[in-house]
Order: C-alpha cells, then sequence, then structure tokens
C-alpha cells in the first residue's frame, strides 16, 4: 500500500470534515501528508499541555482557598454567608448552584475543592470580591505579585488569563484544533500564574514537561 493511500485511509478514519481544517492550514503541501503532520502535532502538544494546565489549576484553586479560608473559615463552602456572595444567574454557569451541588455528600472542604469547575475559581476574580476576599488576602495566598499594581489590576489579569486557559483546556478536552493559537504565550501565562504562588513549583513544572519543545516545533507548510 502506498503512503498516499495510507493517509487517504487516516483521513477516511479521522473523517474529512476533521482533516479538512489542518489541509486549509497546509495548502502548500501538494499531499496529505502536511495535513496529517499537523494533526499529529496538533494532539501531541495538546497532551503535553494538559499536565502543565493541571498544575496551574490545582496551585491557582490552592491559593483561592486559602484566601476564603482567611475570610470564611475552613468550612467556607458550607458558610451561607459566602454562598449568598456568589453569582446565582439564571442562564450560563451558575457557581452558586455548582458548589451547592458539589458539597453534597462530601465530608471536607478539601473533598469539595477538587470537584469544583476550572471556571469556578475563575468566577472568584471578578471585582465583586475585591473587598472582602482579595485586598485583603490576595498578596499572601500569591506573594509574588507585582507590587507597582493594585489589587483590582492584578485581579482583573489573572481573570483574563484564566478564561484564556480556560478556553484553551476546554479546545483541548474536546479535541479541537489549537496550532492558530499563540501557544508559546499561553504556555508563558501558565507559567507565570504558578510562580505569582510558588516561583519553585513553577520551576519544577518547567522540568517537568515537554509542551514548550513541541510548540517550538510546529509543523510548517512547505
Amino acid at each position: 500500500m502506498t503512503s498516499t493511500l495510507n493517509d487517504l485511509t487516516i483521513k477516511q478514519a479521522l473523517t474529512a470534515a476533521r482533516i479538512s481544517t489542518y489541509e486549509a492550514a497546509t495548502a502548500g503541501v501538494p499531499s496529505l501528508a502536511g495535513a496529517l503532520a499537523l494533526y499529529a502535532w496538533n494532539a501531541q502538544v495538546s497532551a503535553a499541555l494538559m499536565a502543565p494546565l493541571h498544575i496551574c489549576e490545582v496551585v491557582v484553586r490552592n491559593a483561592v482557598a486559602d484566601a476564603l479560608d482567611a475570610v470564611y473559615g475552613s468550612d467556607w463552602p458550607w458558610q451561607q454567608v459566602f454562598i449568598t456572595s456568589l453569582p446565582n444567574p439564571t442562564r450560563g454557569y451558575n457557581p452558586r448552584a455548582d458548589i451547592l451541588k458539589v458539597r453534597v455528600g462530601q465530608p471536607t472542604t478539601g473533598k469539595v475543592i477538587p470537584e469544583l469547575k476550572f471556571v469556578f475559581w475563575q468566577t472568584l476574580f471578578t471585582s465583586r470580591f475585591d473587598d472582602r476576599i482579595w485586598q485583603p488576602h490576595m498578596r499572601t495566598v500569591m506573594p509574588c505579585l507585582d507590587p507597582d499594581q493594585t489589587i483590582a489590576q492584578l485581579r482583573g489579569s489573572i481573570y483574563g488569563e484564566l478564561d484564556q486557559l480556560r478556553r484553551l483546556r476546554n479546545r483541548i478536552a474536546h479535541h479541537e484544533p489549537i496550532f492558530t493559537r499563540h501557544l508559546a504565550d499561553e504556555f508563558q501565562k501558565i507559567q507565570q500564574l504558578i510562580a505569582l504562588r510558588c516561583p519553585i513549583t513553577s520551576a519544577w513544572m518547567m522540568e517537568n514537561q515537554h509542551a514548550s519543545e513541541l510548540i517550538a516545533r510546529k509543523p510548517r507548510p512547505a
């Protein structure tokens, strides 16, 4: 069987509609080879990014949990004053409903924390929480923040970066293309967010990842 026939078989298995995105991006390559190389790289770099994203999410949510503990006590998921402070929209993601559902049957706060969605933690980086949570505690739970920026500026920046990384993670989780994204910049955001909490952990993450190498080896159209 020729290489061309192999490529066509792979395209059929993955579906023409899915591969068409990669074919359009490698129009300078006269066969399917370029599209399939880009597809394979997209899958590889997606997998490689999940470990840094995982570490980033865990570090950030632990920082938030420490701030909540300082304000509401160690049983903050069950503190009504905290629950009523959360947004309660009728459409879209509802953080209040999320935590009420997640805490059912959970014996400790430590069991609740990993069950809450990434977007729950992102939601807490909005201005409604500045006075009670972030003004008194942000620099304690993230000690490496820029000293020249205000808490509101820092909190807003973190919110934006978490939103970007959440969207990246969702695309990876749904096996979508990420090759058009600015992955080097997004990887740097992952590294920097971890470092706000703990530079040592950020350095350890860098020593135990290969996403940066793959990002640098992105296939180029001929």
